[in-house]
């Protein structure tokens, strides 16, 4: 709770009891509110804008750089395929332009052209020379070949007609998957024969094995019928449907996006293979090539946040200072009203006071001069004078008539020093003066009141009016404060050389802890559910400060409350002057 108080605004409690048709301009929190909200709106826009439109660029930049590092690998590694086919298919077709029929068919031969072809290009399992028929007329390898009728089968189909042909990984005759590169070459005069070499996969394989793909990413290679050509590292195995569906045809690499079916975000690259059935895939972790774009984005956010936080911390405090000042100043505004009220109260009720002691004390003096002619009367009537029941009662007439005329006096005198003046006063009779009126109430209450004067205190140069009105304040709020019997001190000692101490203590209530520091304040009551305003304590403190002096207070709840005030013996004119009517 005390910490809430440090922090909540002064104004937060603060509510127009007025009843004007213009409460609504005094309506702090809203006024709060307003300012913080359009200062922050006007602060945050540009600033929440900026960091949007930059987190959406440097996002959108990193995802091109991956897709652009992608396309090249994808690129460069179709390159790298090609020229590895091309390269044997190349060569074969050297073989059969530069070699006659008969020197092909030759065993010896076609084993010396593998050999040469081993050594020079590697890859090669074994050479074949196959007819017009499909039948396989000399071979030279690890298998037995020889003789086999590849007519029916479509690679032989696709030869003929097309005079080369590369085929995608299979099985075969030999059970072992490997592809075949295949090159028609025309006879002299009419038929022709096909060279048919089959390459190893192995050597095909390590084309992408030995590829550096980054962020835990896959490269492989796939036919257009979807079936792994390649052996991957996280996607199946070779010959194997590949679990990411075949991409559309394109003659340019592409790069895009999807996700797996756990729904991890993947980048894709592809490119179709020219003159063959494969397609180049490369496969990226999206999460792992964004890593360091997504710390850098915690930076970013970071930062962000705590701008924004320092922003509205700014905001916040500067609209709370301004409009605690708005509060401060019209509460002053409140404060010079209420006591130029108060003042004019004060004078007003000192005009009917004299105006009241006026009219009684002509009756009071009426009264006198004819009970005072009854008790003559009586005395010298000798059988009157023994009739000791009237001589009471006219003595008793006399002594009310004398006690009425002392309080008329009181109030003519508390009267009188109602205007602003200097001059010479005894605190006692000031004391006795406040008491006058207040004493009956603490006598029907049962309340015990002390007052204690060191007689070595000297008279003391000061405004009569404002002292009686510093002890009527504070007398009536002792006896607020005690409920039912209980005492009321009232001390005063000679404090130095040239000022006073006066202490006015009472067993009361006591106030709360947390209320001390505010005790003080316009409008600060620990008793406004009761009809409090306030500002008592408030005009009392000014009053103190108009005298020249302090004032100061301790308390305990449940054990009483003591305010102790410090005044010169002589005031200041120059300060009486120049004082205004706040302290």
């Amino acid at each position: 709770m005390s910490i809430l108080r440090y922090i909540r605004p002064t104004f937060w409690k603060h509510e127009d009891v007025g009843g004007s048709p213009f409460e609504h301009l005094f309506d702090f929190r809203k006024i709060w509110r307003l300012a913080v909200v359009l200062s922050a709106v006007i602060a945050l826009l540009p600033v929440v804008s900026t960091g949007i439109f930059d987190y959406r660029v440097t996002k959108e930049a990193m995802e091109a750089e991956i897709h652009l590092r992608t396309a090249r690998l994808v690129s460069n590694t179709r390159r790298t395929v090609s020229f590895f086919l091309s390269e044997r298919k190349a060569a074969l077709d050297f073989v059969s332009h530069h070699h006659s029929y008969e020197e092909l068919t030759d065993v010896a031969f076609l084993k010396h052209v593998l050999d040469i072809l081993q050594k020079t290009y590697g890859g090669f399992t074994d050479l074949g020379i196959i007819d017009a028929q499909g039948k396989q007329k000399t071979y030279v390898g690890p298998y037995q070949l020889a003789g086999t009728d590849y007519s029916e089968e479509s690679w032989f189909q696709e030869v003929s007609h097309g005079g080369s042909y590369v085929s995608d990984v299979f099985l075969g005759f030999r059970n072992v998957p490997h592809l075949v590169i295949a090159i028609k070459h025309f006879l002299p005069g009419a038929g022709f024969f096909v060279l048919r070499a089959s390459i190893d996969t192995e050597r095909f394989n390590s084309l992408l094995s030995q590829l550096e793909v980054s962020a835990g990413g896959d490269a492989f290679i796939i036919n257009h019928k979807g079936v792994m050509q390649t052996p991957p590292r996280y996607h199946g195995a070779v010959l194997e449907d590949s679990p990411l569906p075949v991409p559309a045809f394109s003659e340019r690499t592409q790069v895009y996006e999807r996700s797996n079916p756990e729904g991890e975000p993947l980048v894709i690259g592809y490119a179709y293979i020219k003159e063959t059935p494969f397609i180049l895939m490369i496969v990226k972790q999206k999460d792992e090539l964004m890593r360091p774009w997504y710390e850098t984005r915690m930076t970013l956010v970071g930062f962000m946040a705590a701008s924004i936080a320092t922003i509205l911390l700014v905001i916040v405090a500067v609209a709370t200072h301004l409009v605690n000042k708005i509060h401060l100043a019209d509460e002053k505004r409140l404060v010079v009203m209420h006591q130029a009220e108060y003042s004019n109260r004060m004078a007003s009720i000192g005009r009917l006071a004299a105006g009241v002691a006026h009219e009684i004390n002509n009756p009071l003096e009426i009264i006198n001069q004819k009970a005072g002619l009854i008790k003559d009367l009586f005395t010298y009537k000798e059988q009157d004078a023994e009739n000791k029941k009237l001589i009471d009662l006219v003595d008793w007439i006399l002594n009310s008539v004398q006690r009425c005329g002392a309080i008329t006096r009181r109030l003519l005198n508390f009267a009188r020093h109602m205007d602003m003046s200097v001059e010479e006063v005894q605190i006692g009779k000031v004391i006795d003066e406040v008491l006058g009126f207040l004493g009956k109430e603490a006598e029907y209450r049962g309340i015990q009141i002390d007052v204690k004067v060191d007689d070595r205190i000297p008279p003391l140069q000061t405004d009569r009016g404002k002292l009686q009105q510093v002890f009527l304040n504070l007398v009536n709020n002792a006896l607020a404060a005690i409920k039912g019997a209980g005492n009321l001190d009232i001390y005063v000692y000679s404090y130095g050389s040239d000022s006073i101490k006066v202490q006015v203590s009472d067993s009361g209530c006591g106030i709360p802890k947390m209320a001390l520091d505010r005790i003080f304040e316009p409008f600060f009551s620990t008793k406004k559910s009761e009809g409090g305003t306030g500002l008592g304590l408030s005009i009392t403190y000014g009053l103190v400060r108009e005298l020249g002096g302090n004032i100061y207070v301790q308390s305990r709840v449940g054990e009483g409350t003591t305010f102790t005030i410090i005044l010169p013996i002589t005031l200041q004119k120059e300060r009486f002057s120049n004082e205004g009517s706040i302290g």
